[in-house]
């Protein structure tokens, strides 16, 4: 299963594109510049925001041992006083406040992460210069490496997971940001379709329709372009099995998912769907070649396992 086409060289130096003007090179520097002191700036907050998370855990243990030392203090005395029940609702409270500031420090360095993720991307498709070729190998490790860094999404009390946690759809007038990763449905060399892992180019509104790149070809070899209903976008969030359960796919589901190593996607069923916040789907692909129509449990990240709108096969 999946394309199994041949590899370029690894990105070797490119000279700059003919009839480029001295003019769009000075601006495409300035960009260049522009977006290095952005990324400068962002790590320096990060930076200042994980000193501030590990500050908030100090302070947040300490009172943890408080209220084990007024627990034991208890056992000991084998009797709650008002004393003891004023002074733990007092500690609990502080408790609660403490947990909630540091997981709102931990959000806001999740969105600077995001916001510099972002700035990167925007830099490499105002460069000028090609997207190097990339090794097999090397892609495969960099789509495995953006699947285990997927920012976790942890739901506040009363709150929804946001369009594209999870198994959550987009909204239908939700447009692709240009870099970002998609599932496209392509014409392959037979005449029929497939769902390929894709990069968006560009969006064009008058038309309603995608320009993406074949992420497993080289630049401009295989840009197709596309309407909406053949672009699936992939989450943006892991959803945590801990809080927000409803926002992952249940078992015996059907879905797309990524076979492993390709980047080709598939039907599948959820055989299981993840216990733990970093745990991935584990996933039955429909398969002829085995008796019961379906390959055994293999594993996918939850980036790559998205809604499939099309019936179970019979």
């Amino acid at each position: 299963m999946g394309r199994t086409k041949g590899s370029g060289a690894a990105g070797s130096k490119q000279m700059p594109s003919e009839g480029q003007s001295p003019a769009s090179s000075e601006v495409s520097t300035y960009s260049t510049v522009s977006a290095e002191s952005k990324i400068k700036e962002s790590l320096k907050e990060l930076f200042s925001l994980i000193h501030q998370v590990q500050e908030e855990r100090t302070r947040g243990e300490h009172n943890l041992s408080n209220i084990a030392k007024t627990h034991e203090r208890m056992q000991q005395e084998q009797k709650i006083t008002p004393y003891y029940k004023s002074k733990l609702r007092g500690l609990y409270n502080t408790a609660m406040q403490d947990a909630e500031g540091e997981a709102e420090l931990l959000r806001k360095a999740l969105d600077k992460i995001s916001e510099i993720k972002s700035i990167r991307e925007n830099r490499r498709f105002d460069s000028d210069r090609p997207k190097p070729i990339m090794r097999r190998g090397v892609l495969m490790n960099m789509l495995q490496q953006n699947a285990a860094t997927l920012p976790l999404w942890v739901s506040k009390p009363g709150e929804r997971p946001p369009p594209l946690c999870g198994a959550v759809p987009a909204d239908n007038n939700y447009i692709v940001k240009p870099g970002d990763k998609v599932a496209s449905r392509v014409k392959v060399s037979d005449g029929e379709e497939n769902w390929i892992l894709a990069e968006v180019v560009s969006f064009n509104s008058s038309t309603n329709k995608y320009e993406v790149d074949d992420i497993d070809a080289e630049e401009g070899k295989e840009r197709h372009t596309l309407s909406k209903r053949k672009i699936v976008p992939l989450p943006i969030w892991k959803a945590s099995p801990e809080t927000d359960p409803e926002a992952l796919f249940t078992k015996h589901a059907l879905v797309l998912a990524l076979y492993p190593q390709t980047t080709c996607f598939y039907r599948a069923l959820i055989h299981e769907p993840p216990k733990k916040p970093q745990d991935d789907y584990s996933v039955l692909f429909e398969d002829t070649s085995y008796p019961d129509g379906y390959s055994p449990p293999l594993m996918v990240a939850q980036r790559y396992v998205i809604m499939c709108k099309e019936e179970k096969k019979k």
